[in-house]
């Protein structure tokens, strides 16, 4: 019995240490990628031109490009697409549903609601050329106040709506797709009845953009992000007994409705500040977390963490992309991480498929 337990104690060490490895790898992915990312982009700047600057050793063009640019956008791309990665991870496991992320349940729509209203009603749509980058946003402050405020409004009301049915996760997943219709309808037609320039801001909004984000946005993500991972964290093995079901789950001492509803909450709330600010990216909270599934599997103590370093890996790749393809032009991140999301989804969906 003791060699046997010996063992088994062996196997389990070896099968962590394995997933902190992979964890810590694409921790330093995550560190390459900023470094790469900061150095890219349309300005002439160099690895050692980056560094010296970052250590204050640098001034001029360079130290504001680098400084007021390229960081807080890197940056916001580090931390929104790990929030969004375990955002996804989180919704999937409250949800039981592989297809539950921050844009399937409706919230994107909400907020591109509101975006619509603040362009249209506060005069937050402009227009000053004709060249690619013509519209733009004249008051983004009204802009991200309304899309967050219809994004939760969106979140509360599909809880209390499953709150009312018993909180199954059948309700919640169809309630955020019949909110998730209703706003794209609403959003639908205040553009049908907006000036030419206005649907061409809310368009733009849309597309999803890093360059938005400013130092002080960047810390709010920092501080919303980092304290809901520690929730989330905290609880990895109430969403360990969640995965075997609910009955299972509340045999074992968890609270089940109040950890969905504390959980989907936090998600959502995550979701709705990095969309309200950055505009709607698609597929990193769907995408991150399957990917980790498929590579960990199920055990949270690991998913969690593994989910939100792939999303800031996607994110940072995404935006790097969008930035250099067709440099100085910078493409909509949103589309791209579409672009990239929607095909790696379907193989990752063939391979579960073909397992089975």
């Amino acid at each position: 019995m003791n060699k046997t337990t010996g063992d088994a104690s062996q196997a389990f060490i070896q099968y962590s240490t394995r997933k902190r490895i992979l964890i810590f790898g694409l921790l330093f992915i995550n560190l390459l990628l900023i470094i790469f990312a900061v150095n890219a982009g349309a300005a002439n700047t160099s690895p050692l031109l980056v560094l010296r600057s970052l250590l204050g050793l640098e001034s001029g063009t360079a130290n504001i490009v680098i400084w007021n640019i390229r960081l807080p956008r890197v940056l916001a791309g580090f931390i929104a697409g790990a929030g969004l990665g375990v955002a996804g991870a989180v919704m999937q496991t409250c949800l039981r549903n592989p297809l539950a992320s921050p844009s399937t349940l409706g919230i994107s729509n909400a907020a591109a609601f509101g975006a619509n209203l603040a362009i249209v009603f506060f005069g937050a749509g402009t227009i000053h050329s004709n060249t690619h980058d013509a519209v733009f946003i004249a008051n983004p402050f009204s802009v991200t106040f309304f899309a967050f405020l219809f994004s939760m409004l969106a979140m509360f009301l599909i809880l209390l709506l499953a709150r009312l049915r018993g909180f199954s996760p059948e309700s919640v997943v169809l309630a955020g797709v019949a909110f998730g219709s209703l706003f794209s309808a609403g959003s639908t037609l205040v553009q049908y009845f907006a000036e030419d320039v206005q649907v061409a801001a809310m368009v733009f909004w849309t597309f999803g953009d890093l360059g938005r984000v400013s130092w002080q946005e960047v810390a709010i993500l920092v501080v919303l992000i980092l304290a809901a991972f520690l929730y989330f964290a905290l609880h990895s093995w109430d969403y360990n007994a969640l995965d075997n079901g609910e009955d299972a789950a509340k045999s074992l001492g968890v609270p089940v409705e109040q950890i969905r509803f504390r959980s989907m909450l936090a998600a959502s709330l995550i979701t709705a500040v990095a969309v309200s600010f950055m505009g709607i990216i698609g597929f990193i909270g769907l995408i991150a977390p399957q990917m980790m599934r498929q590579v960990l599997g199920i055990d949270h103590r690991f998913l969690i963490p593994a989910s939100a370093v792939t999303g800031s890996v996607l994110l940072l790749i995404s935006d790097t992309l969008a930035r250099t393809i067709i440099s100085p032009v910078v493409l909509p991140v949103g589309a791209i991480t579409s672009f990239f999301g929607a095909p790696l989804f379907l193989f990752l969906l063939a391979k579960g498929y073909t397992r089975r």
